[in-house]
Formats: structure tokens, C-alpha cells, sequence
């Protein structure tokens, strides 16, 4: 198990309307896979402690620093401390933690990203590795949320589809769709799944899901029922 060490806030900026985006500089760095989280542990003055995981958005190739996407949660403790964190506030965390759910650039064929809201931190690692170290694949980035404004990273995902070759990203909105939206406007479904990534089975792609536990376990069975090989399916869920 990775020491803990103390993280010291660089960057703040909203990744969504929801979500704030943290980067620390780590004074011990190591470098981590894309996928790969950190604990991040609060410690009040009574003693009493509050962990949690987040995942780093930050690509492998971003050294000596961690991003995180920080979704708030009503009540939540630590999101909540968090989002009011001020430039050079420190925090302990440890890490990278994690090899379950981790993809590298070395790994051949296409790549299928889907996220559900805050799921797509992890997801955003992998895609900026690729980018970062790019080779000729097809990658497909399908992300669903209750609203645009909810879209981590929207515009640097609309910035690679248009300047990456081969990246494909795919936006579906569960609630209010603004005026000419282009996008799929329900939740993810078999038929949708079909359109999207329905060619990619026989070409052995690696797939990547991570959301709360009712979108992975909505989205898995039918990437299954598609023929992708259930064993290059990876799944990371939350709630």
C-alpha cells in the first residue's frame, strides 16, 4: 500500500457545472496507469476521518501532478470540503492505487469509453493517453448525463473529435436537450449501443465503463449482447 503524502492545490476550475476539477503537486511522484485512483483523506480536528477514492483524470505523461474531477454531492463531507478548497490548500492523499480497471496505449485494437456523469474521470485519463501517445485506432467515447452543462470536459472532447484521428465522442442527455443538440436524447439503450459500437465486436476492442451501479450493469449485458468478449470488458461503478 502506497504512504500518504500531502497533495498541495495548484489549479481549480469547473470540469462541468457539477464537477470541480482539482490538480495537486505531490512532493513523492509516481507514476500511475491511466485508469488508476488515489485515496484522499481529511482528517477534522476532533479526529474523526473522512476517506474517499477519486479517480485521476490526469494522463500518465502529466508528471509530479494529480487531477481529479470532484463531483458535489449534497451533504457529502468531502466533496463538499473539497469544492471550497483555495489555491495552496493541502490535502492527504495516497496513490496511484488500483490495476483492475486501467487501459496503456501499448494495448492493440479499439477503444470504447462509456461514462455515466462523474464516470467519466477515469475515462478522460485514458483518452488524453492516447492522445498523448497517439497510434492509428478507432476510440469512441460515448458519455451520458442529465444536461449539457453536466458533460465533463465537453469542450476538450469536442476539440478531439474534431483534430484526432479516429476518435469518435458521442454525447447522450437523459433530461432537457438544448435547441439543436446533435445527440441522442434518452438513456442509454441496446438500439443506441447497436448504432454506436456495433461494427467494433469482431475487431476485439477494449471497453471501458464507469458510472453509477445501474448504468454499468444497464450498459455491460448489452455490450455482451453485441459479441464484444466479456473478458475485454472493464467495468468501475459507484453509489
Amino acid at each position: 500500500m502506497q504512504d500518504w503524502q500531502v497533495g498541495k492545490l495548484i489549479k481549480k476550475e469547473m470540469a462541468a457545472s457539477d464537477v470541480t476539477g482539482l490538480i495537486f503537486s505531490l512532493p513523492r511522484f509516481q507514476k500511475a496507469m491511466a485508469g488508476q485512483h488515489y485515496d484522499i483523506r481529511l482528517t477534522a480536528e476532533g479526529g474523526y476521518v473522512a476517506e474517499r477514492s477519486y479517480s485521476l483524470a490526469s494522463p500518465p505523461e502529466e508528471v509530479g501532478v494529480a487531477e481529479f474531477g470532484v463531483q458535489f454531492v449534497e451533504n457529502g463531507e468531502v466533496s463538499g470540503y473539497l469544492r471550497e478548497l483555495s489555491l495552496g490548500a493541502e490535502v492527504e492523499m495516497r496513490g496511484p492505487l488500483g490495476g483492475h480497471f486501467v487501459w496503456c496505449h501499448t494495448m492493440p485494437g479499439p477503444l470504447v469509453l462509456i461514462g455515466g456523469g462523474s464516470g467519466m474521470v477515469p475515462l478522460m485519463s485514458m483518452l488524453r493517453h492516447h492522445v498523448r501517445n497517439f497510434v492509428p485506432r478507432e476510440v469512441i467515447f460515448l458519455v451520458s448525463a442529465k444536461t449539457v452543462d453536466r458533460i465533463l470536459y465537453r469542450e476538450e472532447l469536442l476539440k478531439y473529435a474534431r483534430e484526432v484521428a479516429g476518435f469518435r465522442f458521442v454525447e447522450a442527455i437523459t433530461d432537457m436537450a438544448p435547441e439543436g443538440f446533435g445527440g441522442y436524447t434518452r438513456r442509454v439503450d441496446l438500439p443506441m449501443l447497436k448504432e454506436v459500437f456495433g461494427g467494433l465486436a469482431y475487431k476485439m476492442p477494449m471497453a471501458y465503463i464507469c458510472g453509477r451501479t445501474g448504468f454499468v450493469e444497464a450498459v455491460t449485458p448489452g455490450l455482451i449482447q453485441l459479441g464484444f468478449n466479456s473478458h475485454e470488458i472493464k467495468t468501475e461503478r459507484f453509489g
